[in-house]
């Protein structure tokens, strides 16, 4: 993407923050929050991630509440969807590596996992707290797998997606949310209970 374009996008995307986070009395009836069951298996792309980088994946949280999201913060949110959306080529894991699943920070080429390690640490980069920066998985309404970064906020929690530049909570997707990395523990994976009303035609449609 070329620097003039880029630069309208993130002042396009930037400037729809006031209308994208609702109001505290429709959040509370969307559901802005994900609902969290168990500790449940932790992918095996992750597992052999974190036998490399054991700092990255022992990160303990004990007082985990989700930032605040100001204007501010929200335009840093915009800025590193877009930036590494436009600056990665989507590759899989066995064009790259020549095996199904491999987690890495990527240079030139990654899948929707190694976009989720690149945003979580330029996200981490600008001072975002590692608990509020979740490596999720989901299911597409196709029913093929993906991955996404969960973005807990005071205001919900949203979506940053290799797939779309647009922010979304993570309720205004069309994605079955499964699991997601812990607030509190950063090698550690727990399951997302998803019992939104689209659940139901995404099985409908596989």
């Amino acid at each position: 993407m070329e620097l003039n374009a880029l630069s309208r996008a993130l002042r396009l995307a930037a400037s729809g923050f006031m209308l994208t986070v609702p109001h505290a009395s429709q959040a509370l009836a969307d559901s802005p929050f994900q609902r969290i069951g168990n500790l449940t298996s932790q992918p095996i792309g992750h597992y052999e991630y974190c036998r490399e980088h054991r700092e990255d994946c022992n990160i303990v949280s004990l007082a985990a509440l989700p930032p605040r999201l100001t204007n501010a913060r929200w335009e840093e949110l915009v800025a590193v969807n877009i930036e590494a959306n436009a600056a990665i080529t989507p590759r899989t894991d066995l064009e790259i590596y020549g095996v199904e699943e491999h987690w890495a920070l990527p240079e030139f080429y990654g899948d929707c996992e190694d976009y989720v390690l690149m945003k979580r640490k330029a996200l981490i980069d600008r001072g975002w707290p590692a608990h509020a920066l979740l490596p999720t998985v989901v299911l597409r309404p196709n029913g093929e797998g993906h991955a996404v970064l969960t973005v807990r906020t005071s205001r919900g929690d949203y979506v940053l997606d290799n797939l779309k530049d647009a922010i979304l909570r993570w309720d205004q997707t069309d994605y079955k949310f499964l699991k997601r990395v812990a607030a509190r523990h950063s090698g550690r994976w727990e399951d997302i209970l998803d019992s939104r009303s689209i659940v139901a035609s995404i099985h409908r449609s596989e």
